[in-house]
C-alpha cells in the first residue's frame, strides 16, 4: 500500500509538470534534459512513447538517449549515431534467457551543458547489453552507462556522471539554439511536438518512479 501511494504520488508529480510546462509560452523557454529514442530492429531512431522502465525492447532492438536543450516545438534532437545495432553488439553472441539491446547515449553539445559543466570528451557512447530476456531499457542502460542519476520523483537525470547537477530544468531563451542536430519545426522526421514531448516527459517520470518502487522493495 506504501508502494502504490509512493507512485501514485510520482505520477500526480508528473502530471503537475506536465501541466505547468504545457502552459508555459512554447517561446519563452526551454527544457534541458534527456530524451529517450527507440529503434526497431534497424529502423531510423523514433521518439519513445513510454519511459526506459517499461519499455521492454526485444533482441536485435536499439535504445538512445539524447541529452539536449528544447526551444519551442519540435527540436528535440535525436542521438548523432545511427542504431548500428550490428555494428555495436557485433561479436555478442546471444545466450539462452538473454537479448541483446544496442545502447546510444550522446551527451550533446557545450551548448546544451549545464552552467559550469561540459559534456564529456567523447559526445557519443556507445555499448551492447547483454540483459535477461525480460528486461526493460532501463536496466540495459544502466548495464553499459553507469552511474545513473535520478531525482527524488525517480526522474532520470544523469547519464555516466552527466550532467552533476540539474533535472529537467527550464532555461531561459538567450538567442542562441541548440546544436544543429534539431530539427526543424514541423518537419516529420525529427523530434515530437511540443504535446507529445511534454507527454513524453511525463511517461519518463512514471518509468522512472517504477525503478524506485523497484528499489525500495529490494
Amino acid at each position: 500500500m506504501i508502494a502504490g501511494t509512493r507512485l501514485a504520488g510520482a505520477a500526480a508529480g508528473a502530471l503537475l509538470a506536465l501541466t505547468a510546462v504545457a502552459a508555459a509560452p512554447a517561446q519563452a523557454a526551454g527544457y534541458r534534459y534527456w530524451s529517450f529514442w527507440e529503434s526497431d530492429g534497424g529502423k531510423p531512431w523514433a521518439y519513445a512513447t513510454q519511459g526506459p522502465a517499461i519499455a521492454r525492447p526485444a533482441d536485435g532492438d536499439a535504445l538512445g538517449f539524447r541529452f539536449a536543450v528544447s526551444n519551442g516545438t519540435d527540436d528535440t534532437s535525436r542521438p548523432s549515431a545511427a542504431p548500428d545495432f550490428a555494428g555495436i553488439c557485433a561479436g555478442v553472441e546471444k545466450k539462452d534467457g538473454t537479448k541483446r539491446i544496442a545502447v546510444v547515449v550522446d551527451f550533446g553539445g557545450p551548448a546544451d551543458a549545464p552552467p559550469g559543466e561540459a559534456p564529456p570528451e567523447k559526445p557519443v557512447e556507445t555499448g551492447c547489453a547483454e540483459v535477461r530476456e525480460d528486461a526493460t531499457g532501463a536496466e540495459a542502460l544502466a548495464r553499459v552507462a553507469k552511474p545513473l542519476r535520478y531525482d527524488s520523483a525517480a526522474m532520470l537525470c544523469g547519464i555516466a556522471g552527466y550532467p552533476k547537477r540539474g533535472c529537467g530544468e527550464q532555461v531561459e531563451e538567450t538567442g542562441t539554439k541548440a546544436p544543429a542536430r534539431t530539427a526543424a519545426p514541423g518537419s516529420h522526421g525529427g523530434g515530437p511536438s511540443f504535446g507529445v514531448l511534454a507527454g513524453g516527459a511525463a511517461v519518463l517520470a512514471l518509468g522512472g518512479a517504477a525503478i524506485w518502487k523497484a528499489r525500495r522493495r529490494g
